[in-house]
């Protein structure tokens, strides 16, 4: 089964190997790709927590000069693969919530209604140039204080790699795997300039999230499955099991 893997760059190399582990044929067409940003803080700021919504983050912060001076720091993740990264930074008390920005946003609260976190705790927060959350929105409301510093941005690949262009053309592609409504977006317009759009988005698409979902649907798209859980492991197992129903 021929799988294509929109994941950004470079996360999309970790995601193939283990599909090919898994016996799928893999190609790639990374829709996104990471660039750090840099950025200085106060050498005396002082932070209760550090914030991070993606593994990216992890990699930006790894960039800058100043990253040690945060690793005694309480971190909390967004899902585990985050929380892996900063481990593999040396963060040495990480916490993951259950893989989205909502349940990110929830952990901390609880945390401070715990008395784990100062209800008015200080936060970094290493974010995207573009978020589809913004954490100092959804937490300055409980009365924590969100410093946001741009770690990295996203950025865009216009076309479809000719390898997978060939794919959607022979119709060898029987399936897309998706990881963000941005790179989506970016898909279904790389999809659009190559004149593929219809046998692209005829193939089915499976969706780390529903707001994916939603911009492969809105494209068009119906055969459209969502993972049950906003992460890479329920997202190869809706796969699996698409997989099992055609060797029927």
């Amino acid at each position: 089964m021929s799988v294509l893997v929109t994941r950004p760059a470079p996360d999309h190399a970790a995601t193939a190997r283990a599909l090919r582990d898994k016996g799928f044929d893999v190609l790639l067409a990374p829709m996104l790709r990471f660039e750090p940003v840099a950025f200085e803080l106060d050498a005396d700021a002082c932070f209760d927590a550090v914030l991070a919504t993606s593994a990216n983050a992890l990699r930006a912060l790894a960039e800058t000069s100043g990253r040690t001076r945060f690793l005694t720091t309480p971190l909390y993740a967004v899902g585990g693969r985050t929380a892996q990264a900063a481990r593999d930074l040396g963060f040495d008390r990480v916490t993951a919530a259950a893989g989205d920005g909502a349940s990110l946003r929830d952990l901390v609260v609880a945390q401070a209604r715990a008395g784990t976190l100062k209800k008015t705790a200080r936060l970094l927060y290493l974010a995207a140039a573009d978020r589809a959350v913004d954490l100092a929105d959804a937490l300055s409301p409980f009365g924590f204080d969100v410093v946001t510093v741009t770690a990295y941005r996203m950025i865009a690949t216009p076309d479809l790699p000719a390898e997978a262009r060939d794919a959607f053309a022979a119709g060898r592609i029987k399936a897309v795997l998706h990881y963000s409504a941005r790179s989506a977006q970016n898909f279904v317009a790389a999809a659009r300039a190559a004149g593929l759009e219809i046998s692209a988005l005829a193939v089915p698409q499976y969706c780390l999230s529903a707001n994916v979902a939603a911009v492969l649907r809105d494209a068009g798209a119906t055969r459209v499955a969502v993972a049950a859980a906003p992460d890479e492991d329920a997202l190869f197992a809706a796969l699996a099991r698409a997989q099992q129903s055609q060797s029927r």
